[in-house]
């Protein structure tokens, strides 16, 4: 093959393939007798390879460190690794795909996606649910209401697995008889502690109710560990996640949230 020809195949500029050749990517081929790079198959795949790694976001010497590791193996292996490599990728674009035309759909058919940014249908349906039970209330909706979708969305976002089992409870919880009223009674007392002190007779009262949202069949599912680690977190002040969560919410508010932790984790004992 010729330069062209080899850049054509494997989806780069006959530029890139020299530049990689200059700084030592890939090595030089043999010339034929009038001066022309002749390449073979193994270039093709070694600049495959080199493609799929700078999209991958990796910085040539990065690169040149990972072809390092490379150097030895048989050309079958390196070929699978590709194969491979494409197959998460296809994987990718495919869930990626599936993600749009869920908002897409959420777009269509609601007017538009919710305040809190692209979530699942899963989740859309939950917001859907809190906004039909505000506006079957009198005044204003509850400050608290709009924290939990922020976090909701937050969530989901940054926990693909964790996230979609979260939302499917949620879902499940959102459509429970009065599930949804009660709810919002509590981002109530919680608002009403918005000026509060953590030591305020109202935090506990706020604390079990919000415990008391939580069914034992949702409590059993997430199981003790997974209770006792929230409650852990909630009283480590180091930083992190959870940290920043109750840093999100007024003294008195965190301090209900905690509780109401506490209370769960020892339901679940």
């Amino acid at each position: 093959m010729r330069i062209g020809e080899l850049a054509g195949l494997v989806g780069v500029t006959t530029r890139a393939v020299r530049h990689y050749h200059h700084v030592g990517l890939l090595p030089e081929p043999e010339r034929r007798a009038n001066g022309y790079r002749e390449y073979g198959l193994r270039d093709a795949v070694a600049l495959a390879r080199l493609r799929r790694l700078t999209e991958l976001g990796l910085g040539l010497e990065e690169v040149r460190d990972v072809l390092a590791d490379d150097s030895g193996r048989e050309l079958h292996e390196v070929l699978a690794e590709l194969d491979a490599d494409l197959a998460r990728q296809e994987d990718a674009i495919r869930a990626r795909r599936a993600r749009l035309a869920a908002l897409r759909r959420q777009a269509e058919e609601h007017g538009g996606l919710p305040a809190e940014g692209p979530v699942s249908d899963e989740l859309a349906a939950v917001f859907r649910e809190m906004a039909r039970t505000s506006a079957a209330r009198p005044g204003p909706e509850p400050a608290m209401a709009a924290k939990e979708r922020e976090m909701l969305a937050l969530l989901e976002s940054t926990d693909d697995e964790g996230g979609g089992r979260m939302t499917e409870l949620l879902g499940n919880l959102a459509s429970a008889p009065g599930a949804m009223e009660r709810a919002y009674e509590v981002y109530g007392l919680l608002d009403a502690l918005a000026e509060a002190a953590p030591d305020d007779p109202g935090v506990a009262p706020a604390a079990q109710a919000l415990a008391d949202c939580i069914p034992d069949t949702v409590v059993a599912e997430l199981g003790g560990e997974h209770w006792a680690r929230a409650a852990d977190a909630g009283r480590d002040t180091d930083g992190g996640f959870m940290a920043a969560y109750y840093a999100h919410f007024t003294p008195a508010q965190a301090e209900a949230l905690r509780q109401a932790i506490e209370l769960v984790a020892e339901r679940a004992r």
